[in-house]
C-alpha cells in the first residue's frame, strides 16, 4: 500500500499551506510512509488527483483543492476528512493502513471491540 498526498508548493493560499504541513507532520510524526505528489510542479500529478477524487468529494465549482490523500488509487480524503480522523484517533483507518501496535489508534480499536 502506498500512501499518496497531493499537494502544491509555491504560491499556494496559506491556509492551503497550513493544512499540507499539519497533514505531513503527523505523517512523518507517526512514520508513516508516504509519496508527495506536487500538482503544481507535475502536470500528470494535478490531472491525475483532480480527475480520481470521487464526484462526491468535489467542490460544487471548480477543481479540488489539495491537499488529498490517497492510498495507491483508493481516495481517502481531503484536509477535512483527515483532521476528523485525526480527532478520532482513527488516521490508520482513514489511510487504509493497519494501526501499530501500542499506537494509540490500535488501544482504541481495541477497547471498541472489547465493549
Amino acid at each position: 500500500k502506498n500512501v499518496k498526498y497531493f499537494l502544491q508548493s509555491g504560491k499556494s493560499n496559506t491556509e492551503i499551506k497550513k493544512q499540507q504541513q499539519d497533514v505531513m507532520g503527523f505523517l512523518a510524526a507517526n512514520k508513516i510512509d508516504f509519496e508527495e505528489c506536487d500538482i503544481a510542479a507535475n502536470e500528470q500529478n494535478r490531472k491525475w488527483m483532480q480527475e480520481n477524487v470521487p464526484e462526491n468529494s468535489r467542490p460544487a465549482t471548480g477543481n479540488p483543492l489539495p491537499p488529498q490523500i490517497f492510498n495507491d488509487e483508493q481516495y481517502c480524503g481531503n484536509y477535512e476528512a483527515f483532521f476528523d480522523a485525526r480527532e478520532e484517533n482513527a488516521v490508520y483507518a482513514f489511510l487504509g493502513l493497519t494501526a501499530p501496535p501500542g499506537s494509540k489508534e490500535a488501544e482504541a480499536l481495541a477497547k471498541r471491540q472489547q465493549q
